[in-house]
């Protein structure tokens, strides 16, 4: 047996403090740097959220997810809990973040993909009003309120008259007992008030712009950085300058369903690629029209990309082989909230060497035990990661990204798992 001497023992115990001072350290994602592009998929367990900080410093929220609290199937196993805590709701934990990794005290731009509760917020008995009595705070009015937006864009503004007229479908609610019209009503009256008293500016989606979103402090700095816009209200860029063609044209009178009406864009730094999806499906149930699958008509427009979010969330609607094949991601970002996410069938898609025979890797923010029992080891073993914050830093020359894990259940922007360095554009070929 070796006997430590003194020495010996003082010098190790240095040793393990000096180690232990540096892995806490290495714990905690270092801030943004000037020149990189991060990404932070934030993980609150109630719906999508995504926060960009571009390589000069301009900043982009795209979605702000707040299920009801109070409504019973939110409290189920079926849904992810409440993170990291249930101290605060979820527009506040998602504001609280922000705060912590941005550069400026303010978003610059604020990108709704489309109405649902899971993207923008829900209405609830127990929402807080605003200190204005003009909304209530949930999802984007409660981080809105929180810190300033100076430019909101969704795929209605001002008129919000398609497919159906919103402003006159709430007028009719009297009762407000439509829920889902409640919310919409409730984001209106966030959009009327920031824009009349709080300078915001709020635009329609414009598909097949590069220039809506653009970087707003250096951007002759970063020329081979722009935001490609790709699809919104069923319109989808044509591949040729700023040109659309619509996906719904000659349907015979069907409309898009709130999902395939979604906004999406793909981001271009460099070599660097990646598809924003929102809610856009790709399998036609049984009954439903061909048009349906508006992952196919996106596809062409998007092209390979480095990374793509799993569009519905992995929902058995989702990810058909040819827009797989298509888009051909080397990672997958799937949000998760709930315990059909993914779908089996999804899962048997993205892992099947038939289907998807190129490199990839999945990421999920969550993953329900309820899942896990029902797919069994399967599910796991396809993934990366399961559970956390998932932020994706690129290089400042767009030739490499690397992926950090973060901690949901903690406060904090506490690593947990780094991925990578991944080459990007190493799916072009």
């Amino acid at each position: 047996m070796i006997q430590l001497t003194s020495f010996h023992k003082s010098t190790v115990i240095i040793l393990f403090c000096f180690l232990t001072m540096q892995y806490g350290k290495a714990q905690t994602l270092t801030p943004w740097n000037k020149g990189n592009l991060d990404i932070h998929f934030i993980n609150t367990g109630r719906g999508d959220c995504a926060f960009m900080i571009m390589p000069d410093g301009t900043t982009m929220l795209i979605d702000a997810g707040e299920l009801n609290p109070v409504d019973a199937r939110t409290r189920s196993p079926r849904t992810a809990p409440l993170q990291p805590d249930t101290s605060q709701q979820a527009y506040a934990w998602i504001a609280d973040y922000i705060k912590a990794v941005n550069p400026s005290a303010w978003i610059d731009y604020a990108m709704i993909t489309h109405f649902h509760d899971d993207h923008f917020g829900g209405m609830y008995k127990t929402a807080q009003a605003a200190a204005s009595g003009k909304y209530y705070l949930t999802g984007i009015t409660g981080v809105g309120d929180r810190i300033p937006i100076r430019k909101l864009v969704d795929r209605g503004y001002p008129d919000y008259n398609y497919p159906l007229d919103l402003r006159k479908e709430i007028a009719k609610d009297v009762q407000r007992e439509d829920a889902e019209l409640q919310q919409i009503a409730n984001y209106i009256h966030f959009i009327d008030y920031q824009v009349a008293k709080q300078g915001m500016k709020a635009e329609r989606f414009k598909t097949g712009s590069k220039e809506q979103f653009v970087l707003l402090k250096d951007a002759k700095a970063y020329p081979a950085f722009y935001i490609r816009n790709i699809m919104s209200n069923g319109f989808v860029w044509n591949g040729e300058g700023e040109g659309v063609y619509n996906h719904f044209a000659n349907t015979g009178g069907v409309l898009p369903d709130e999902n395939n009406a979604g906004c999406g864009v793909r981001v271009q730094y460099g070599h660097f690629s990646i598809f924003f999806a929102a809610d856009i499906q790709g399998i036609v149930n049984y009954g439903e029209p061909a048009c349906d699958d508006m992952e196919s008509a996106v596809a062409p427009a998007v092209g390979r990309v480095d990374i793509a979010t799993i569009s519905h969330h992995g929902n058995r609607n989702a990810l058909n082989i040819n827009y797989i094949q298509t888009l051909r991601p080397r990672v997958w970002i799937e949000q998760v909230w709930s315990s059909d996410h993914p779908g089996h069938e999804v899962l048997n898609r993205l892992t099947s060497r038939a289907t998807n025979p190129y490199p990839h890797d999945l990421f999920a923010t969550n993953m329900l035990e309820a899942n896990k029992l029902v797919i069994g080891p399967a599910l796991e073993n396809a993934y990366k990661s399961i559970s956390g914050h998932i932020v994706i830093r690129v290089e400042p020359d767009g030739g490499s990204y690397r992926i950090f894990v973060l901690d949901s259940f903690k406060k904090g922007q506490q690593v947990k798992r780094v991925f990578g360095p991944y080459t990007a554009g190493s799916n072009q070929q």
